[in-house]
């Protein structure tokens, strides 16, 4: 929360002097909450780390016959939305995908028109209907296990990706719920690795993170820099990454 929407939220309101335990109480709530740093908090470094531990790599490496390459979509992101849960969240879903253009401007994302193609799929599903999404949707294996309490499937190449499947659980509570959508979506444009040194970042499995953090958006804005193809390993960008961090930094309010 920046200082003008502390300033907005106080009130002229005198309150009463509160007990002592209670105070602690809401200090050590507070101090677990997850810290909300701007982009001017990080350095060229750290955001060079997070780039390199995020986007070469995969969580589960079977996936794919190129962890080590750059992934990302070079041609417009077109989103469908399968809602299958028995609490419609289509509403949320689309909420969270038209922050995306705005967030990475180099994406082309939007949702697909009824009569068009889809190669980003979003299942919403409660979590019975979680692994028969899975094996019948994502893999049409009816053998195929499935990691994790939520995950994309990403079809790539040299020439860029060229479809994503999400599958995010709805009915076990509102932050697995967000957490899962933020996370699933984001990885299905590119950055496919977690870390668990990455504090202000939903690409680790520890951290408590449900949003699309300002970290997390400077490293989107670096994949989509123009100047970071498909297919390039970490030698070729090396050089280049420097300068991409610091104009993705100035492009994230």
């Amino acid at each position: 929360m920046d200082s003008r929407s502390r300033t907005r939220g106080l009130t002229s309101l005198a309150m009463p002097p509160l007990p002592i335990a209670f105070m602690l109480f809401v200090v050590g709530l507070l101090a677990a909450l997850p810290a909300r740093a701007g982009p001017e908090s990080f350095t060229a470094e750290e955001l060079i780390e997070g780039f390199n531990n995020t986007v070469f790599g995969l969580e589960y490496r079977s996936w794919s016959w190129q962890p080590y390459l750059v992934k990302k979509y070079v041609t417009p992101v077109r989103f469908r939305i399968h809602s299958l849960s028995q609490r419609n969240r289509t509403a949320a879903v689309e909420a969270f995908l038209a922050e995306l253009p705005r967030k990475i401007p180099a994406l082309d994302a939007r949702l697909a028109a009824p009569d068009e193609e889809a190669n980003f799929n979003i299942f919403v599903v409660d979590r019975a209907g979680y692994l028969p999404t899975v094996r019948g949707e994502i893999y049409a294996d009816e053998t195929a296990e499935a990691p994790g309490r939520c995950l994309v499937r990403v079809e790539s190449g040299r020439r860029g990706i060229t479809g994503s499947s999400a599958v995010i659980v709805s009915d076990e509570g509102e932050f697995l719920f967000r957490r899962c959508l933020v996370e699933e979506v984001l990885q299905g444009l590119g950055p496919m690795n977690d870390d668990p040194r990455l504090t202000h970042s939903v690409f680790n499995d520890t951290s408590r993170h449900s949003r699309f953090t300002a970290f997390d958006q400077i490293l989107l804005n670096m994949l989509y820099d123009r100047r970071v193809r498909p297919g390039m390993d970490r030698s070729e960008l090396e050089p280049l990454l420097p300068i991409i961090a610091r104009d993705a930094r100035r492009r994230v309010q």
